[in-house]
């Protein structure tokens, strides 16, 4: 049986990027269409298309939110939301070189011309980008999520 993090990086490996693929794989189980997930995921690749935060980060996050998260004035639920995604993102750099910033992950800046052709020509984003999207999913299921 595929987990996951399986379905995430085959997805990945196709039409999508870091934060769709690894939004999508939870979305259905928060009551979001996987359709949406993708829309809402695509302008966060690549650190929103800008080397900042890593696309399967952001990710993350929007899935803690959707756990998490609320949608009318609570403080203390917003408490809970926010300790989560700290939580989250605490684990992912301890498991990822100590940071989320894609530039630093990736040791190029993919939102410059010259730094993605050689993402390109190293195949980082077939390598190194699919093993964040699979490190960002396995954190979220090992959280519970």
């Amino acid at each position: 049986m595929k987990t996951k993090a399986d379905i995430a990086t085959q997805e990945f490996q196709g039409p999508f990027n870091c934060a769709q693929s690894t939004l999508a794989v939870f979305a259905e189980d928060y009551g979001l269409a996987q359709k949406e997930a993708l829309r809402i995921g695509a302008g966060l690749g690549g650190g929103c298309h800008s080397a900042e935060i890593c696309g399967a980060v952001s990710a993350g996050a929007a899935v803690v939110g959707l756990k998490h998260g609320h949608f009318t004035p609570n403080p203390e639920q917003y408490a809970i939301c926010r300790e989560k995604t700290r939580e989250f993102v605490t684990k992912f750099k301890e498991a990822n070189e100590g940071t989320v910033v894609c530039r630093d992950l990736l040791g190029m800046d993919v939102s410059k011309p010259e730094g993605r052709d050689r993402a390109l020509e190293l195949d980082l984003f077939n390598t190194r980008c699919k093993d964040l999207v699979r490190s960002a999913v396995n954190i979220l299921e090992e959280l519970g999520y």
